[in-house]
């Protein structure tokens, strides 16, 4: 049984603080928004989804717990979107805390049949993409000396599965670029860390639950159990409010000595 962290919990260690989370609209990301926000941060959103969701999702964070919320609809598979959106942050707000950088897409295919244009969408969305933000907002976080930046990376950033090559690719290059970051900054208030979940439940794997359940028709619960939670010795899902849970005590003083590291939040996965 999962327990929920109810994010008002967390105290108010961020007040003063902006972030910034790629990929937020939904999901992981939404968590961790959720989750700063009642840290007492002000909060940039950034993903995709119609516009009157999104108006939603930022009105519904600005009332549970008070704090700005603005949102960019930037694609951070292009270089130059990511540049507008941190410039415009900055303008903005005069500042960048945190950048947490979450936003990712997914394709499973055999490596000798994957399409080379789905190689290309995931390189640039779930490493690419966390370059740029990072070149670009860690000035400002240098001239203040204070930074946080959380890659969300997997379980596959510290070991591999069939089909995924790309992502695994992807997924251990950004554990990579997490360790440089970490050691260019160390000595300016300036922490990087990795979070490296397993199978997370959001509204994409009930779907994907429901979708193996049909298709091999069986229970909902062996699909949970079998298929999809194979590797993880707990056999539970962990939730978007653990993992808000774990970045907003990344961000906070209590972590300032924690950088370079790759967090596992995989139920003992990559314990095998």
């Amino acid at each position: 049984m999962n327990v929920a962290i109810k994010p008002q919990t967390l105290g108010q260690t961020l007040a003063g603080k902006l972030s910034l989370i790629t990929g937020s609209t939904s999901g992981i990301g939404l968590g961790i928004a959720r989750a700063l926000a009642a840290a007492g941060s002000d909060v940039v959103l950034n993903g995709f989804g119609k516009p009157e969701e999104v108006a939603q999702v930022q009105a519904k964070i600005a009332t549970d717990f008070n704090v700005g919320v603005t949102y960019s609809s930037a694609d951070v598979s292009k270089p130059l979107a990511i540049r507008e959106m941190i410039e415009k942050t900055l303008q903005s707000f005069g500042r960048l805390d945190i950048l947490v950088n979450n936003a990712g897409i997914q394709h499973v295919a055999p490596l000798q049949v994957f399409p080379p244009e789905k190689w290309d969408a995931i390189l640039a969305i779930n490493l690419s993409s966390a370059f740029h933000t990072t070149r670009l907002a860690l000035p400002a976080m240098l001239k203040s000396k204070w930074g946080r930046i959380i890659n969300v990376a997997s379980a596959h950033a510290l070991v591999a599965s069939p089909f995924k090559s790309a992502y695994v690719a992807a997924k251990h290059a950004l554990l990579g670029l997490t360790k440089v970051t970490a050691l260019e900054t160390a000595e300016y208030g300036i922490t990087c860390n990795a979070i490296c979940p397993g199978y997370v439940y959001t509204p994409l794997i009930e779907a994907q639950i429901e979708g193996q359940a049909k298709a091999h028709g069986i229970a909902r619960e062996q699909v949970i159990r079998d298929v999809l939670l194979a590797q993880q010795p707990n056999k539970r899902f962990a939730t978007v409010e653990e993992l808000g849970a774990l970045a907003v005590f990344l961000a906070s003083p209590a972590a300032a000595s924690i950088t370079g590291a790759a967090l596992p939040v995989d139920g003992g996965w990559t314990a095998h």
